[in-house]
């Protein structure tokens, strides 16, 4: 049976969360690469304080998700096929053998700091859970206005969508879903408005930068954010790993294509386990195991070949 890498996106995050990695010689080689690239203590990204602002959020991220990734390979396991969320799709364009490391980490920090700069306060993303994709866009199209905006930012799962805008029209949205019947209606631990037209200019400006970097062709295939497809081409990764900020999320067709593609076993890269309780709670065939909820050597024991015989 085949092999899916899950990298997290934003949300994810606890203190810790790369002091913790496994112990491993490409865990260390992969944090050592970004403190030279950085040219700081990686480790200091990961503080509980590090952690409020969504720079070191997103730089910790994909150092955790290529170095993880990085050893199960090491260890002989070998991905059909990767996906990342939003920020997690950086580390996944990574691992797939499109960019090099330290060009994922150059982006990922540009990223980072427009998003902060352009939406320092007042906005960041909700989640739904209980109504359809339909019934929250009409809640979006009902509370959302020209100086409150609202998108829908997510469809993780059939009733599990996200929403992205502004703290009042978040507010007003979550009291209308919850009157309509959702089981859950929360804010979540991100302070941007994430995946929605508001930041479609760090899109463009990720897309000018990327222009100057060097892409290799994927060697392994990666499923988008965008359309939720397999994209098998440099340039078709490019534009979702830039693009996706802007646009919604569609993370339930994303872990479907993984599904169609043969992908058994789904292993998500730490800190994360949302990835992999979606994809259980989607496809009951599949096993789906947080690396951070469990260790390296068994995660690579399970996956390997022989374990399928």
């Amino acid at each position: 049976m085949s092999v899916a890498f899950l990298f997290p996106g934003q949300g994810s995050q606890v203190p810790g969360m790369l002091h913790t990695l496994p112990e491993h010689g490409s865990v260390r080689a992969a944090l050592e690469e970004a403190r030279e690239f950085l040219g700081r203590d990686v480790l200091e990204l990961d503080t509980a304080a590090a952690l409020q602002s969504t720079v070191p959020v997103q730089l910790a991220l994909v150092i955790s998700g290529v170095a993880v990734a990085r050893a199960l390979i090491a260890e002989g396991v070998e991905p059909t096929a990767v996906a990342g969320l939003s920020a997690g799709a950086f580390s996944a364009a990574v691992i797939s053998g499109v960019l090099k490391f330290t060009d994922a980490l150059r982006l990922i920090r540009q990223r980072a700091e427009m998003m902060s700069s352009l939406y320092p306060r007042g906005y960041g993303l909700a989640v739904i859970i209980g109504l359809t994709e339909e019934q929250v866009l009409d809640i979006t199209r009902q509370v959302g206005s020209a100086t409150d905006p609202l998108y829908i930012s997510n469809v993780n799962a059939p009733r599990q969508i996200g929403i992205a805008g502004s703290d009042q029209a978040m507010a007003n949205a979550l009291a209308l879903a919850r009157s309509r019947g959702a089981r859950k209606a929360i804010r979540l631990r991100v302070s941007v408005p994430s995946h929605c037209p508001l930041l479609e200019p760090v899109a463009e400006a990720l897309k000018k930068e990327l222009a100057g970097i060097a892409l290799e062709k994927p060697r392994i295939i990666y499923v988008g954010n965008i359309t939720g497809r397999a994209l098998r081409s440099a340039a078709a990764i490019a534009e979702d790993v830039c693009g996706n900020v802007a646009h919604a999320i569609r993370w339930h067709d994303s872990t479907a294509v993984l599904e169609e593609l043969g992908c058994r076993t789904f292993l998500e890269m730490p800190p994360g386990h949302v990835l992999s309780d979606l994809a259980r709670d989607a496809f009951k065939e599949v096993r789906a195991i947080a690396i951070g909820k469990t260790s390296l050597r068994y995660a690579a024991r399970i996956s390997a070949p022989q374990s399928h015989a």
